[in-house]
């Protein structure tokens, strides 16, 4: 009997069976695609989540490197890698909330936890959110349910936001508000305007404007006009009831008579009674109220109008009329509500109608959004991948604006979702065939051997 010599191709004696990666690639295809599930299902159960990004799955093949032309091949298969899409931005949903706030545009809000603030080392973690809402809790603090505490930058008294670092936290503070505050607005600026009588005048003409101190008291500048002998001539004095009726201004006003600048003043001088620093600068009286206390920083400016115009004090016809009087300040009120702008500026409102910012949002940015780490709550921090942070004005640079009453929604388009699904099942069941088929090949080399 011969015997029968069966050689081997030198191809395949260089290189084993590939049935085997057959296999792998199958098992890498079930396991790519079961991460994507997992990314499409987190997504749908996120549809309805406030500020949820949505989470996209990629799938890169992995090449085995072969001879080309050897006749042999080795399957790779497929690797997933999972990105959370953070720059994407949901639509804007309208709430009756002042303190939901969302970001219309780049830019995110600066939080941290509730747990920080109550640890003894006041180390606070920088978060970032695109949305929340922020509500205040027994000490004041706006905080969401799950315990996001916002945080900006703090108002002075007068209302102006100083300069803070801007790549760093430090002058960021929790925003508080006390839903049981008072506040006044000293008055630090008056407008008089009043028409003295051209002629008949013979007795003081009194004129009394109320104002507000420091505390919010109601002082008043009782003023009296008297006409002096030379015509068109007049002694201004100004008493404050806050220093029992001392004078803080006294001045001679005279007033043209001409026919080109009939009625406006022509000179506004000091008398001897005028005290130091009462002084008459471009159409404005520096006036030292409250016992000399300085008002919000500074002297009411009492603006009387400059030589010549035609606005503030003028002498025309016969009767005495004060034409405008305005002034700013307020007396002490109660908080009545907190709004925010699309500056990011907190504003509270009292019940006297007098409003002042206590804070001011500002934007965090950074280079890749997309880098930034994920975590709990739809927050996410810094890492190396999305850059260094800088805190921007809300409109200024590339950010967006903040946006009151409102909550952005999720990315997450649920119709796109379930087409993804369905082509998910499609590919995972294809792959689950390629493993099935791999099984009954290698069952059959198995009884070549029978």
């Amino acid at each position: 009997m011969l015997g029968l010599i069966f050689r081997v191709p030198a191809a395949e004696r260089r290189y084993p069976m590939t049935i085997s990666s057959s296999l792998n690639a199958g098992v890498a295809g079930l396991n790519a695609n079961a991460t994507r599930l997992a990314t499409i299902s987190d997504n749908i159960a996120n549809s309805n989540t406030y500020g949820y990004k949505r989470a996209s799955t990629d799938f890169e093949s992995f090449v085995i490197a072969n001879n080309a032309g050897a006749g042999v091949y080795s399957a790779g298969g497929v690797r997933a890698s999972t990105t959370r899409l953070i720059e994407e931005r949901g639509a804007l949903i309208s709430t009756s909330n002042a303190t939901d706030i969302a970001v219309a545009g780049r830019g995110m809000l600066p939080v941290t936890t509730a747990v920080s603030l109550d640890a003894a080392t006041g180390d606070q973690p920088m978060m970032m959110s695109t949305t929340g809402s922020f509500h205040t809790d027994s000490d004041g603090v706006l905080k969401t349910d799950s315990g996001l505490v916002l945080l900006a930058w703090p108002a002075d008294a007068d209302g102006s936001i100083p300069t803070f670092p801007r790549d760093t936290m430090a002058g960021l503070e929790p925003v508080v508000i006390n839903a049981n505050q008072t506040a006044g607005d000293p008055t630090t600026v008056m407008n008089l305007g009043v028409n003295l009588p051209a002629e008949d005048a013979t007795d003081p003409l009194p004129l009394s404007v109320e104002y507000f101190g420091n505390l919010g008291t109601s002082e008043t500048l009782d003023m009296t006009f008297t006409p002096e002998a030379a015509d068109n001539t007049w002694t201004f004095t100004i008493r404050d009831s806050a220093q029992s009726g001392t004078i803080i201004g006294e001045y001679t006003l005279e007033f043209d008579a001409s026919r080109a600048n009939g009625g406006t003043l022509v000179s506004v001088n000091p008398t001897a009674n005028n005290p130091a620093g009462a002084t008459y600068t471009d159409g404005v009286l520096a006036l030292e109220v409250g016992g000399g206390a300085a008002v919000s920083g500074g002297p009411i400016e009492m603006t009387i109008g400059k030589i010549g115009d035609t606005n503030g004090l003028t002498q025309l016809s016969d009767s005495f009329a004060p034409t405008q009087i305005t002034k700013d300040g307020s007396p002490v009120g109660n908080l009545t509500s907190v709004e925010v702008d699309d500056n990011g500026y907190i504003t509270a409102t009292y019940d006297t109608g007098f409003t002042r910012k206590l804070y001011q949002i500002p934007l965090v940015d950074v280079p890749n959004p997309n880098g930034l780490i994920s975590l709990n709550n739809q927050t996410y921090q810094v890492s190396p991948d999305s850059g260094s942070f800088f805190l921007w004005d809300a409109g200024d640079g590339p950010t967006g604006s903040v946006v009151g009453y409102a909550r952005e929604g999720s990315t997450t388009d649920v119709a796109g979702e379930l087409t993804d699904l369905i082509q998910t099942q499609r590919a995972y069941s294809s792959n689950a065939k390629v493993i099935q088929t791999v099984d009954e090949m290698l069952q059959e080399t198995t009884n070549i051997k029978r």
